[in-house]
């Protein structure tokens, strides 16, 4: 059981590009989401709510609000072809007191855990331009945006790539589209 966790883990990536053909339905992200509602939460408020798509109309629109790679300047996000092909939306109620950061972590990584098992991947942006999408999606005035969940069947060729602790830990593209994710290794993260 630890290795196919450990699979899971480890090609769960940010992917950023995915097989538009691939359809994911209702009943996919619902599942994701009922992950997600069942993961621990602070003091057990369970402030997180959902709005999701798996329109392809209403998916270019989300499209549109979302920024997908700060160390690539030099792309703008997926080709037609590439774009995901459901999002799920992280939301919180304004009135919230408790922070809901600790919360957010646990269900995207459980949304992405979720999707790996599934054979989908999917990518985590929190540079949205909410108002937009707020209006896009009809979000209540009550709730505001925390994440945005882009999910889809991944084309990209992802590795992971040992550096010691002061290297460089941008992630980038080679010449082939293959992205590559710097890691710190295991002994320079660990205090002896």
């Amino acid at each position: 059981m630890f290795d196919e966790l450990k699979n899971l883990v480890m090609t769960n990536r940010s992917y950023r590009r995915f097989d538009n053909t691939v359809k994911i339905s209702d009943d996919t992200v619902k599942a994701l989401i009922e992950l997600a509602r069942n993961t621990p939460s602070a003091a057990n408020k369970q402030p997180l709510r959902y709005a999701y798509s798996v329109e392809s109309e209403l998916n270019e629109k989300i499209y549109t609000t979302l920024k997908w790679a700060g160390y690539l300047s030099d792309w703008d996000g997926p080709e037609n072809n590439e774009r995901p092909t459901a999002y799920i939306i992280l939301l919180t109620p304004n009135d919230i007191t408790t922070a809901s950061m600790h919360d957010e972590g646990i269900v995207c990584q459980t949304i992405l855990l979720g999707a790996r098992a599934l054979g989908l991947g999917g990518c985590i942006l929190g540079n949205v331009d909410r108002a937009s999408l707020k209006n896009i999606m009809n979000i209540p005035d009550e709730y505001s945006i925390k994440l945005v969940i882009a999910l889809g069947k991944p084309v990209e060729n992802i590795v992971l790539k040992d550096i010691s602790s002061g290297d460089d830990i941008k992630y980038y593209r080679d010449e082939n589209k293959t992205h590559y994710v710097p890691k710190i290794k295991l002994d320079d993260i660990i205090l002896k």
